[in-house]
């Protein structure tokens, strides 16, 4: 299989880990996509890089890819393609696009070119966070666009696999009360992935162990860590300052601060209607996440987390997006 380079933490790897969501990606190719698929994970867990893994494997299966990323700095990253589809996006201006609107509609309109003119009858469109840079209000009706795509194409296609990734989970709520979608979930990596990530970074650094449990497998946050020297008070500071926790917090009454003080130390205290504000907001923020109570593989992309692990804030039903975040919260509420 052929792995794509990445730059992590300024410094070029190979990319690792995800050996069942990559054989998960050969499966797709195989068969296509029916309904749509999303991807819901937390914001960091590597669904982006996951795509452009994707993205390689699903060209060495015979598909011409699209990968749209409207929140990518580069057009290059906001807009990847396959080799062969280069010179017709030229032709049909697909570079100059900026808002997420034009590069989906551009998207589909490169892939059915490129059947009806026989460049490829194998196609793919990967759409990572449209719903964030769209709007989460219209964040169904992208989804059903590209059923749409897959139900009702213009074109006769042999096979067609379309892939949605967010970390918006109250996105996920709306889109997941249709029939448009197949969910799945994809987590923080692996205990093992996540080490030999760790390995390539240089000396000196925190023990294993440590980031482990900081981080909980979430390569964003070690990245961050990198970034700033190992240092964990700047990061969950950052997740204070950046996510206005002692606002939201300051609006909270003693009743609903008790109920955050106990899904610190267990996130299914969120279960149950009188969690349901607080849930609601936590869910907005990106500080939890709601993950499937099944962990049987047919729900997730690669390894489902553990049934439960309070140390890294896993429950069964909701889990904090990583370690940090539900340390970020702790710390709002002793301000």
């Amino acid at each position: 299989m052929r792995k794509i380079k990445i730059v992590f933490a300024g410094r070029e790897i190979e990319f690792v880990d995800r050996d069942i969501a990559l054989k998960q990606i050969e499966e797709f190719a195989e068969r296509g996509t029916y309904p749509v698929y999303v991807i819901y994970g937390p914001e960091g867990c590597g669904k982006t890089t996951f795509f452009k893994q994707a993205k390689a494997i699903l060209e060495d299966y015979g598909y011409s890819v699209v990968h749209i990323n409207p929140l990518a700095e580069s057009i290059g990253e906001r807009f990847s393609i396959s080799e062969e589809l280069k010179e017709l996006a030229r032709e049909l201006g697909a570079y100059i696009l900026k808002d997420a609107s034009s590069l989906i509609e551009k998207a589909v309109e490169l892939l059915y070119t490129a059947v009806r003119r026989g460049i490829r009858r194998r196609i793919a469109i990967l759409a990572d966070d449209v719903f964030q840079a769209i709007g989460l209000d219209k964040a169904e009706q992208i989804v059903k666009s590209f059923l749409n795509m897959i139900e009702w194409p213009s074109i006769r296609y042999e096979k067609i696999v379309v892939l949605v990734a967010s970390s918006e989970g109250i996105t996920m709520e709306r889109v997941g009360r249709h029939d448009w979608s197949f969910m799945y979930t994809l987590w923080n990596m692996s205990r093992d992935g996540f080490k030999q990530l760790y390995e390539v970074l240089p000396d000196p650094k925190l023990p294993f162990d440590d980031v482990w449990r900081i981080t909980g497998g979430n390569p964003r946050i070690l990245e961050i860590l990198v970034k700033n020297g190992w240092n964990v008070d700047i990061v969950i500071n950052n997740i204070v300052v950046g996510k206005r926790l002692v606002d939201v917090i300051d609006n909270m009454n003693d009743y609903e601060k008790d109920i955050l003080r106990k899904a610190i130390e267990d996130p299914d205290a969120l279960r149950g209607k009188e969690a349901v504000s607080i849930k609601k907001i936590l869910i907005e923020k990106n500080l939890i996440i709601y993950i499937p109570v099944y962990r049987e593989s047919y729900l997730w992309i690669d390894v489902p987390p553990p049934e439960k692990d309070l140390e890294l804030g896993i429950g069964r039903h909701y889990a904090w997006q990583t370690p940090l975040h539900r340390e970020a919260v702790r710390r709002a509420l002793e301000n």
